[in-house]
């Protein structure tokens, strides 16, 4: 199977099938084929599909952090941009402002984090704003999204008036609960917003029924946290554990079933990128295959839907 994929995907390259199986990876794709990106709506900037969440970004041990500062290092030289992080993940913060200023990528680089303001005080974000500048060694941030929505109410003017002195650039909110999309629902549709984020994955398609739709109608960026499921679902890849692609995935350039998830979430029209997890330069390099091609189109993303829930209902 696996030199099926890759003589399958040589030939949509445009490559000699002579070349070895097993050496054809997203950097070979990436020889020869851009990066899928998209536009972010209120700007028109463009951005990779494909980002880096990093709640799990607080090694506790050298080699972790070497592996750590590995994948940024991979990351930007990809051309991939996004990094998502926020002050409740631990020390992920001070530890990417540390290791984009070792690596020098910090130019390359689109940082989103996040505030809240649990009182329901202007002072509490101004306090974490500041704090988070200082950890990720930076005089400016590119996103700053109120985190699950705390504070929203009392933080958004304020993330307006830093916009202004050019300390952010765009702003947002994110959550990951269901129960939080009515509230989510009325601040898109009262708030003049840059982004969302919110969880979605091809078991966890609730925001689509809503919330993506309301993000297109006004042009609001989505950010998908969870791309693997998560929380409410259980995550994606033990439904597929020791289960073959199927024949029509492979014909259209996805060669793992990392790819087959992300390409799903990220081809909805709403979706600006997915940001999930990575720790390790192995799981970059699968992920980063996504952001490559073709993104499925509504028939094949129909298709992709009816084969997952065809091996749900197997799995019951």
């Amino acid at each position: 199977m696996e030199n099926l994929i890759h003589r399958r995907l040589a030939l949509q390259l445009g490559l000699s099938t002579t070349i070895s199986t097993g050496s054809l990876s997203s950097w070979a794709v990436a020889a020869v084929r851009p990066l899928i990106q998209k536009r972010i709506p209120s700007s028109g900037e463009l951005l990779p599909v494909i980002g880096l969440g990093t709640n799990n970004y607080s090694p506790k041990t050298p080699a972790e952090r070497a592996a750590r500062c590995a994948v940024l290092e991979r990351l930007t030289g990809s051309g991939l941009k996004v990094i998502d992080t926020a002050p409740a993940y631990g020390e992920s913060e001070q530890v990417l402002g540390e290791l984009l200023q070792e690596l020098g990528n910090r130019p390359q680089v689109f940082i989103a984090t996040k505030v809240t303001a649990a009182n329901g005080t202007r002072e509490e974000g101004i306090a974490m704003m500041e704090a988070s500048l200082q950890r990720l060694k930076t005089q400016s941030l590119d996103l700053v999204q109120v985190h699950n929505l705390i504070g929203a109410d009392v933080l958004m003017p304020l993330l307006h008036e830093w916009v202004d002195k050019k300390r952010i650039r765009y702003i947002g909110v994110t959550t990951s609960r269901d129960a939080q999309y009515p509230i989510l629902k009325r601040l898109m549709q009262t708030l003049p917003l840059d982004f969302i984020q919110v969880d979605y994955s091809i078991g966890n398609r609730g925001a689509a029924e809503e919330l993506l739709p309301l993000a297109q109608e006004k042009g609001i960026a989505v950010l998908i946290n969870m791309p693997f499921g998560g929380r409410q679902n259980s995550n994606v890849f033990g439904q597929v554990k020791e289960k073959p692609l199927p024949e029509w995935a492979i014909e259209i350039g996805i060669t793992t079933w990392a790819q087959f998830f992300l390409k799903y979430v990220v081809s909805h029209p709403a979706v600006l990128a997915a940001i999930p997890g990575m720790t390790r330069v192995s799981n970059l390099e699968d992920n980063l295959g996504a952001a490559y091609g073709i993104l499925p189109d509504a028939s094949v993303r129909l298709k992709m839907e009816q084969h997952w829930d065809a091996l749900r209902s197997s799995n019951v």
